[in-house]
């Protein structure tokens, strides 16, 4: 019985005369994996397969890191000085959303030195460094419009960093996917609390 003879076609994949293309294995043989992870060990779970910008991805979540400790600050202040005849249950949500915030935090934090770089919770510049503005509010309804307003622009600049980042590194856009869900929901219980304060 004769073997069957393969030979490549211009693209490159091999091709049998009896069962057409054969395919090529898309993960990387297993001495190639551990001879790469031996390499630069120090740098933990930067690998050469990581393709993004490390230092921007950083600057990036350091950006983010800011907005979610201004905003932190802002839903604290609002929770102890949330005043008047709905004061209570919009004051008992602004404490969920504070801590909320704080997870999102913790876990850029985590992430930055994941990726070899410091977290800046310097508070000086830290409103610099923020997207989002601290605003007090003057009432009630003064303190929900600013936390719907940077709320809002947390989803912006979260889809765009996703955005950015796409495929280069998946780990991090995914937390950013985690989060900028978490804050489309504040978003939402902001509208809807402002919708039933309006009279």
């Amino acid at each position: 019985m004769a073997k069957s003879q393969a030979k490549t076609n211009p693209k490159g994949t091999k091709q049998s005369k009896e069962k057409g293309p054969v395919e090529q294995p898309f993960l990387t043989d297993i001495q190639t994996l551990r001879m790469r992870a031996r390499k630069h060990i120090e740098d933990g779970a930067i690998t050469a397969g990581y393709k993004a910008d490390r230092e921007t991805v950083i600057k990036l979540l350091n950006e983010a890191l800011a907005t979610e400790l201004v905003c932190i600050l802002r839903y604290k202040r609002h929770h102890f000085m949330a005043a008047g005849i709905n004061a209570d249950a919009v004051a008992a949500e602004f404490l969920v959303h504070a801590n909320e915030e704080q997870q999102h935090a913790d876990q850029i934090a985590a992430r930055i030195v994941q990726l070899r770089g410091e977290p800046d919770f310097n508070p000086e510049g830290l409103t610099l460094r923020s997207h989002a503005e601290y605003v007090e509010g003057e009432n009630l309804i003064d303190m929900i419009k600013e936390d719907l307003v940077a709320e809002r622009i947390a989803i912006d600049s979260y889809g765009e960093m996703i955005r950015y980042i796409g495929d280069k590194d998946v780990t991090t856009r995914r937390m950013l996917e985690g989060i900028l869900a978490m804050e489309e929901e504040h978003a939402d219980d902001l509208a809807s609390m402002l919708e039933e304060l309006k009279i």
